[in-house]
């Protein structure tokens, strides 16, 4: 059981973690379970980090988790991305799809 809603990467020392990445302790791991929010060091090769480095230095882009996977070994492998947030514009577009959205939920659950 894991929860990536929230989990972002970091560039630290030339090195990438992931942070906010919530995998539960196991039921019968007893005193060698793991904490289940820390941070998590990814395995790439330098060259990958170099290129998502050097896209993180770019204002607004964010590395983000999209899947965790599990193989039959018990690695767990992450799917990143890297995400760049909504411009004003955008926002108000997406405020307004969601308040017409709610108007017309409304309209329906009132006939």
């Amino acid at each position: 059981k894991a929860n990536v809603t929230d989990a972002f990467g970091v560039v630290r020392e030339s090195e990438i973690y992931v942070r906010q990445l919530s995998i539960e302790e196991y039921q019968v791991g007893g005193y060698t379970n793991h904490q289940p929010k820390r941070e998590r060091k990814l395995l790439l090769n330098k060259t990958e980090i170099r290129k998502i480095h050097k896209k993180l230095q770019e204002k607004g882009n964010t590395l983000v988790v999209l899947e965790l996977f599990i193989d039959e070994n018990g690695r767990a492998k992450l799917k990143i991305a890297l995400g760049r947030g909504k411009k004003k514009f955008d926002k108000r577009q997406s405020l307004k799809q969601k308040d017409d959205k709610r108007h017309i939920d409304r309209a329906l659950k009132n006939r």
